[in-house]
């Protein structure tokens, strides 16, 4: 199989082929981010998805667990799980929610802070390899691309 000057494979009779969907290669790099997200994180006994509840902690500290499991990119019962093992771990804690009593916030602890903090190069460079081959303007475009793509699929309707 070879490859046209605009990336259309061409099959074994050197037909071109149609380009991969969109939502693939989206996919492709998000399990490929994953995967580096993960190697980088192991070191302080977290997943990939606990690293990302805690940024997200990080950007609006105080949020319910739905909130988190939302803005966390995982279901309601996974996101229990893990403030569970991340209250254990003492990076995060959990308080009242005083505009609710049924409630509890959940709030980055300093040792949470700290993990990022030491964490927060490593996962730079990972970004940083994702787009060595762009130049600055195509990084910018690539990340406002994928914040309008999220945004029209975060609609209603």
């Amino acid at each position: 199989m070879t490859t046209t000057p605009i990336g259309r494979e061409r099959d074994g009779d050197g037909d071109a082929k149609a380009p991969p969907s969109l939502l693939y290669l989206v996919k492709r790099l998000e399990l490929a981010v994953r995967s580096h997200l993960e190697e980088v994180v192991r070191p302080a006994g977290i997943t990939a998805l606990q690293y990302t509840a805690l940024t997200v902690l990080e950007r609006h500290d105080g949020v319910s667990a739905a909130q988190l499991a939302r803005s966390s990119f995982v279901t309601a019962q996974t996101m229990a799980d893990m403030v569970r093992a991340l209250e254990k771990r003492g990076l995060i804690r959990r308080e009242p929610n005083p505009a609710s009593r049924r409630e509890r916030l959940i709030l980055l602890n300093d040792a949470g802070r700290e993990l990022l903090a030491a964490y927060a190069e490593p996962v730079r460079r990972v970004e940083e390899r994702m787009t060595a081959e762009l130049t600055a303007r195509q990084a910018d475009q690539f990340r406002a691309a994928l914040g309008t793509s999220w945004r029209a699929l975060a609609r209603e309707g």
